[in-house]
């Protein structure tokens, strides 16, 4: 007969906490973090059109299609490529302006916010689904796939 102590000591063992890189490992795995980068890009580049930043949602939602279809560890590898080659693009673009007020009003008004918004999210993507690509076993797949 167990004690108390015991019955409580088993369920902490039963519940432990995750660790960071899993919770970076279930980022990479998730379809949903390729489709909303896709969603805030073509919020930002659409109108105007802008050529080359929307060749990137296209990549994006096909990185989803792949997930959806047990493809994860290859769709992630795809959404850390495009996402850093995004913020390495986005990076380059200043924020310019005539005067200080000008700067802030850009940087803070709806735009420069989505902005800010999609190159948090493709930082993001590129630790979370870098890391799932890394660390990611294919073995797993090929067993889903056959």
């Amino acid at each position: 007969m167990s004690s108390p102590t015991q019955v409580k000591a088993d369920r902490a063992v039963e519940d432990v906490k995750k660790t960071t890189i899993s919770y970076a490992f279930d980022w990479g795995k998730s379809p949903l973090p390729p489709t909303l980068l896709a969603t805030l890009l073509t919020a930002l580049h659409f109108r105007p059109f802008q050529p080359l930043p929307m060749l990137f949602p296209p990549v994006l939602l096909f990185s989803t299609y792949l997930n959806l279809h047990n493809f994860t560890i290859d769709s992630a590898g795809l959404t850390a490529a495009w996402s850093g080659l995004y913020l390495i693009m986005a990076r380059r673009r200043s924020v310019g302006g005539a005067s200080m007020g000008a700067r802030l009003g850009q940087r803070f008004g709806a735009r420069g916010l989505t902005r800010g918004a999609a190159m948090g999210l493709a930082g993001l993507n590129l630790v979370g689904c870098g890391i799932t690509y890394g660390l990611g076993r294919r073995r797993e797949e090929e067993k889903r796939v056959e």
